[in-house]
């Protein structure tokens, strides 16, 4: 059909669902996107406005013989009004909707984010932004015409992948008795069938030879397929490509090993909230091409259809998934499936995505019973039935068991892993995969999340987990990669999160409102230290250097750690226009250096330069530390330990183990989980956590809690009054 954009004149009155006082309101003209948390929603407070507001619009002479309203998204519900009177409405605030329009009127739209037990997203770490944040059109066409999102091009590859049967489809209203062209073409071949449309639907087969496959970065070759009948026709990009995981070899492109090397995205940016534009999506992708990435994980619901192109167009393997996360609840299950059956009818043409997500972290706030593991057999089932082509997946939260029954239900497993930061130590990622991959040999398994925040704000040298640097998640990440590089059976892989975003609830880290643990911050231009690591590893087309440190300006260490990420062999480093060292076996080159002044540090290789200015200063730069550790110092104590007694330096293993050391730690820590925020973990009740925590120390686990000083030595008094039993 023929489309015609709606994005302009809307007048926008906040905080009402009633569409005549609205109307008589005087409201502030917006265009879409718009949505009316831009400020609220990324400013920290958790009150950011959640409640029904109102967009007005006169629509004037209508064009065609029929004619519809399309929504691409409207959050989170929203009911749509046509002279006062209801004349459709859509529940879910991530997929679009098509609802008929009779006739000319005033248009009144009432879209409410407020919670809602039944719509899922329930609760979770980002910012619920409310509005029509993707843009509204008119279709127009004939009475007889295709109906909006029914035509589907699925295929079948031969084995050999030089060829392929491609099953076409197409509902039409008022047009039985019409015959429909099918058509499959790129650049230089074409290939047609016809068709009549019988039952309100026509289909074709269509055999394409010498297919030119879909390939990701290398060649992300794409088709156009397209039906037309008399009067209107559509079309869309398709691409001919095999996916598969291995529990071995990873994940598997048109027969090849393809590492799925990858970001996370939300779709937000400071100040505009999530109402993006086709400029913002363009340069999301020009960051993950920057980096190297081949793959996105979509998270955590659908996204703009603008955005799943260009994935289609430049390669990008695709995770996509549905908002059903953290929180389970029965009367969300009919929700669940219709966001499940909106995204695979919207999006299962598209080349890039690999597998549909049934959910994520789901257990973080729920217990695995039969309503739970029923909900998500029924998204596997749906899933299958609208699309068989493509895999099922799931992103579980660490502290579920490896051998719990809802592992078994999608067809491919993974975990968020936060070892590092939240909880335990670097290591325990390392073994955690380890141990699953020797107990399940033959069951892929992959990695969904993993990250730490960082302020470009906060620096060290003498960086921690827990302190918000660019120097810790440096370090964090310096890990991650070598771990996963070492084991090349983890079939995806998803760094946490290519850019900060939203997440009103949070005040943390020195920024209100914020999740940090971007390789970007929230402006999406403001690369910090860590995404240049990436880049080194992944990127092998665009050589460059990267001097690390460059807002770690004022250092008072006498010799100073000199850090630099490439992709070349080999950087020489150069201070005050003088050559130091050539450092070789990167990609991360180190080296120390003594400072007594201001100096200019410079890195060479070959054409690629880069530079930055430190300062050797007697006092701490106190604007480089978190306002709550100000006052920390590196000896937290004023004594000696007896080592003979138990102290906040022992692992919580050995001291959960003593009858009266251990109680005394748990019950402190059974208070901290109960006090969290939107997940309460029961220590006591979860094998995985206690696992887990018992190979970290406790003093680690308190400092990173940002547990007061005063607090720390308190109970070290109390433990080294503990005699350690032999």
């Amino acid at each position: 059909m023929n489309t015609r954009s709606l994005n302009d004149k809307w007048k926008f009155v906040k905080g009402t669902a009633d569409i005549r006082a609205a109307a008589e309101a005087d409201g502030e003209i917006v265009d879409l996107p718009h949505t009316w948390n831009a400020v609220d929603g990324q400013d920290g407070g958790n009150d950011y406005f959640r409640g029904s507001c109102c967009y007005i619009r006169q629509i004037g002479e209508l064009p065609g013989e029929e004619n519809f309203l399309q929504f691409d998204a409207a959050a989170m519900t929203a009911k749509v009004y046509l002279d006062g009177e209801l004349i459709g409405s859509h529940e879910g605030g991530f997929s679009a909707f098509v609802i008929p329009i009779a006739h000319p009127g005033l248009l009144s739209v009432v879209v409410d984010n407020s919670e809602k037990a039944s719509v899922y997203p329930q609760k979770a770490d980002f910012t619920f932004y409310g509005g029509l944040y993707r843009g509204v059109k008119l279709l127009y066409g004939p009475a007889s015409h295709f109906v909006p999102f029914s035509f589907t091009a699925d295929y079948e590859l031969a084995g050999d992948l030089k060829s392929a049967k491609v099953s076409l489809a197409a509902k039409a209203e008022n047009a039985d008795g019409q015959m429909v062209t099918f058509t499959v073409c790129d650049e230089e071949t074409k290939y047609t069938a016809s068709a009549a449309v019988q039952g309100g639907e026509a289909k074709a087969d269509i055999s394409v030879p010498n297919v030119h496959l879909w390939d990701g970065l290398k060649d992300p070759h794409l088709y156009t397929a397209s039906a037309a009948m008399a009067g209107d026709s559509t079309e869309m990009k398709i691409g001919f490509r095999k996916m598969e995981a291995d529990a071995d070899k990873g994940f598997m492109l048109n027969g090849r090993v393809y590492p799925l090397r990858g970001v996370s995205c939300h779709q937000d940016i400071e100040g505009k909230g999530n109402a993006l534009t086709d400029a913002d999506f363009a340069g999301n992708m020009d960051k993950i091409l920057e980096i190297g990435a081949t793959a996105v994980r979509l998270a955590h619901y659908q996204h703009s259809q603008t955005f799943y192109d260009l994935c289609d167009e430049n390669g990008i393997v695709v995770w996509a998934e549905i908002p059903f996360i953290t929180m389970f609840r029965k009367e969300g299950r009919e929700d669940t499936l219709l966001q499940m059956r909106e995204l695979i009818t919207q999006c299962r043409h598209h080349a890039s995505i690999f597998c549909w997500a049934l959910s994520n972290e789901i257990t973080a706030a729920s217990v695995v019973n039969d309503d739970l593991i029923e909900n998500h057999q029924a998204l596997k089932e749906l899933a299958h039935k609208l699309d068989p082509s493509r895999p099922t997946s799931m992103a579980s939260v660490f502290m579920l068991e490896t051998d719990s029954p809802l592992l078994s239900v999608p067809d491919l497993n993974a975990y968020n892993l936060y070892y590092g930061w939240y909880v335990g130590e670097l290591q325990d990622n390392d073994a955690f995969f380890d141990e699953f991959h020797a107990k399940y040999p033959d069951m892929p398994i992959g990695l969904t999340e993993y990250g730490a925040d960082a302020n470009c704000a906060y620096h060290s040298a003498h960086p921690e987990k827990g302190d918000y640097t660019e120097e810790y998640q440096c370090i964090y990440h310096e890990h991650m990669l070598k771990m996963i590089e070492e084991r090349p059976w983890l079939w995806c892989t998803f760094v946490w999160n290519l850019f900060d975003f939203g997440a009103d609830g949070r005040d943390e880290g020195g920024k209100h409102g914020l999740n940090q643990k971007g390789l970007v911050q929230i402006n999406h231009e403001t690369r910090k230290d860590a995404f240049y690591l990436y880049k080194a590893y992944w990127n092998r087309t665009e050589p460059f250097v990267h001097l690390c440190g460059s807002r770690y300006a004022n250092r008072t260490e006498d010799v100073t750690e000199i850090k630099v990420y490439s992709n070349q062999p080999s950087v020489t480093i150069y201070m005050d226009g003088n050559p130091v060292k050539t450092l070789e076996d990167g990609p991360v080159f180190t080296m120390q250096l003594p400072i007594s002044g201001d100096h200019v540090i410079e890195c060479f290789s070959g054409k690629c330069r880069d530079a930055i200015r430190i300062s050797h200063v007697s006092e701490a730069d106190p604007s480089y530390t978190m306002p709550s550790r100000k006052e920390a110092v590196n000896n937290w104590f004023d004594e000696e330990i007896d080592p003979s007694c138990y102290s906040v330096e022992d692992k919580l293993g050995e001291i959960e183990k003593s009858p009266k050391a251990g109680p005394v730690v748990m019950a402190m820590m059974e208070k901290a989980a109960a006090s969290r925020g939107d997940v309460a973990t029961s220590v006591k009740d979860n094998p995985a956590l206690q696992k887990m925590l018992a190979r970290q120390t406790l003093i680690s686990m308190l400092k990173q809690a940002g547990t007061d000083p005063e607090q720390i030595k308190e109970l070290n008094r109390i433990l080294q009054g503990i005699k350690k039993e032999n």
